[in-house]
């Protein structure tokens, strides 16, 4: 197939792109050329900005694909251009939306593509749902081929996947935990959660593209994994060699001092959600996750420390994760006091 990858370098779409030509695809990557250490060698590349529509047409100029994936769509706006710039010339139109879109607070923990979608906590995802809507929409009045995809929490080895971390240092985590630095824990560390490496992700995801079954459908791809909190972080622990020391808070407590957390943990990673893969099995037959989390974790933890420019450490997250330690066990003595009272 011809395929056309907008993005095609970030973490789940590095590890599409390579599979797409280990597949023997013919496979084009639209970006705007900063991360050329990402681009796997067979690649073909159009120089562009998707965000600039008269740059994005120059560039495309009159090719046509069989499929385009769209890794980099966050708006109803966005999707409105991408309409209009593929419209006729995509036989399949993939939308990355996400699993956070899904009903939150859970009605139950099972989560199958029928799930509403609805997230009262998270902008984020109320724009990824709006932008499903406008593609159903465009499928119904014209035709437009689309395929909805949702990644849960989806990582590879430029990434240590957490609940409550620094992104731009991913380190940063691992190296609190090699310090004995306390590392904190939303609610009781209980929850249910399914961490997915890019390479499965990417197995899924390549299976659905050219399969006419698939449009005006929406798919998770997600591992059958399914661990609490409390082993993530043990087993990120692990793959770096330390038995880390966990502190629970409450995702309430945490969101009084950081209210931007709130999206992506009442919004996400705070329920327990288990993810039914049922329906990407059947669309992909064969379609397994095969990498667990602790061997995933330590080939990131590898790469990672491979080179010393990978491990810069987020000084100002650090001082965050004290702070709000410290005023934890702050309320944490005071109640002990209080308690004396009805003892």
């Amino acid at each position: 197939m011809k395929i056309l990858f907008i993005g095609g370098t970030g973490v789940i779409s590095t590890a599409c792109s390579r599979l797409a030509i280990g597949q023997g695809h013919e496979l084009w990557l639209l970006n705007r050329g900063n991360r050329g250490a990402f681009v796997p060698e067979g690649a073909k590349i159009i120089n562009g900005d998707i965000n600039n529509v008269e740059s994005a047409k120059k560039a495309l100029g009159d090719e046509t694909f069989d499929a385009v994936v769209n890794f980099i769509v966050y708006t109803p706006a966005q999707i409105e251009r991408d309409i209009s710039l593929f419209a006729g010339r995509a036989g399949q139109y993939v939308f990355i939306s996400s699993a956070s879109a899904y009903q939150k607070p859970v009605a139950n923990y099972l989560v199958t593509e029928s799930t509403p979608l609805a997230n009262p906590y998270w902008q984020y995802s109320r724009d990824k749902i709006a932008c499903e809507e406008r593609l159903m929409r465009e499928y119904r009045e014209n035709g437009f081929p689309f395929t909805v995809v949702r990644p849960s929490l989806t990582y590879g080895e430029t990434i240590i996947p957490a609940a409550f971390t620094t992104w731009g240092a991913p380190y940063t985590l691992i190296d609190r935990m090699k310090r004995g630095k306390k590392i904190i824990v939303h609610g009781d560390g209980t929850s249910l959660w399914s961490i997915t490496h890019n390479t499965d992700f990417a197995k899924g995801l390549l299976g659905l593209l050219g399969n006419t079954r698939a449009i005006a459908h929406a798919f998770h791809i997600t591992t059958d994994e399914v661990l609490s909190w409390n082993q993530i972080y043990e087993a990120i622990g692990a793959a770096a060699g330390v038995r880390p020391e966990l502190i629970h808070i409450p995702s309430d407590f945490i969101n009084i001092m950081l209210p931007q957390e709130k999206g992506g943990l009442h919004g996400d990673k705070a329920p327990s959600v288990v993810f039914d893969n049922t329906k990407i099995k059947s669309y992909v037959p064969g379609f397994h996750a095969t990498v667990t989390f602790a061997e995933g974790m330590k080939k990131t933890v590898q790469w990672l420390e491979a080179s010393p420019e990978r491990c810069k450490i987020d000084e100002r997250w650090n001082a965050l994760c004290d702070d709000l330690i410290a005023a934890y066990e702050v309320g944490v003595e005071a109640a002990k006091k209080m308690a004396v009272k009805y003892r």
